[in-house]
């Protein structure tokens, strides 16, 4: 940023000029934003992500029946023989099928909720880290889907087999169906959280805040968290089901490594985050 000369020198002195905050300014980039207005563009962001779930929503009512059958099929088949889930409230089987609807609403709009999310960050980016947009929208958007992908076909259906494995002579398994699907969803939802690890790695890194030296050198504490945060959330108590929990954490925490070293701000690079402390 260019320094103003006092009235009566001779000569300006020049501080050197960094061709992204030059853009920032162009663009109206740099203007800051009082607490109050923050405030107001979250709460715009929030509100739309909340209709595009909503239109999300809407569309899973449509291919309701296909839904259904695509999440409750794998659940039964790790029933133990002629099992089956029941429910026993009057309008337990109707709300469920709603919780299916919803659950898939937010799946068809993590492409739209990701957009709101830029679109809240991106008046603190430089014009260059703007055209990450398109990236950031389907990476993230890519991570959730994996995320809850992996959840469906790995992690759920291992955890319930487990869970319904101590059928004996005295007891049989027969899960009230409400109780499953609630912890489907937990743990959908968790996984396409845990998924994004990669993007919030990125985002850090960009802007100078996390370095892959960092993260390397304290890849024993982040897999000892790992772990922890596998126990707390899965269902059972087996390390099995632990493991498998833990296990694309810790690959997602390798490649985040990657990425932080890839795309990470460089030795001597100016830093947003170092900026704003020095101002």
């Amino acid at each position: 940023m260019a320094l103003v000369p006092f009235p009566g020198t001779k000569h300006a002195a020049r501080a050197p000029i960094d061709p992204d905050e030059e853009d920032a300014d162009l663009d109206g980039s740099g203007a800051k934003m009082s607490f109050l207005e923050h405030l107001d563009e979250l709460r715009k962001r929030i509100i739309w992500s909340l209709v595009s779930v909503g239109v999300g929503f809407l569309i899973a009512v449509v291919f309701l029946d296909r839904i259904f059958d695509f999440i409750m099929r794998p659940l039964a088949a790790t029933l133990p023989k002629g099992g089956t889930m029941i429910y026993t409230e009057p309008t337990e089987a109707f709300m469920l099928r709603l919780k299916v609807a919803g659950l898939a609403g937010i799946v068809f709009a993590a492409p739209a909720v990701m957009w709101q999310v830029w679109l809240f960050v991106a008046p603190g980016l430089y014009r260059k880290e703007k055209r990450l947009a398109l990236p950031f929208v389907l990476s993230s958007s890519l991570l959730f889907v994996s995320g809850a992908a992996f959840n469906h076909y790995v992690m759920f259906p291992a955890a319930f087999k487990f869970l319904g494995s101590f059928t004996t002579d005295y007891m049989t398994f027969m899960p009230r169906i409400s109780p499953v699907f609630s912890l489907y969803a937990q743990l959908l939802l968790a996984f396409g959280l845990i998924f994004q690890m990669p993007v919030i790695v990125f985002t850090l890194a960009r802007i100078g805040i996390l370095t892959a030296g960092f993260m390397w050198k304290n890849t024993k504490y982040a897999i000892l968290l790992i772990f922890i945060i596998a126990a707390v959330i899965t269902p059972t108590s087996d390390p099995l089901n632990q493991t498998i929990m833990a296990a694309p954490m810790i690959v997602l925490y390798v490649l985040s490594i990657g990425i932080a070293w890839a795309f990470g701000k460089k030795h001597g690079q100016p830093s947003r985050w170092t900026d704003s402390e020095d101002s």
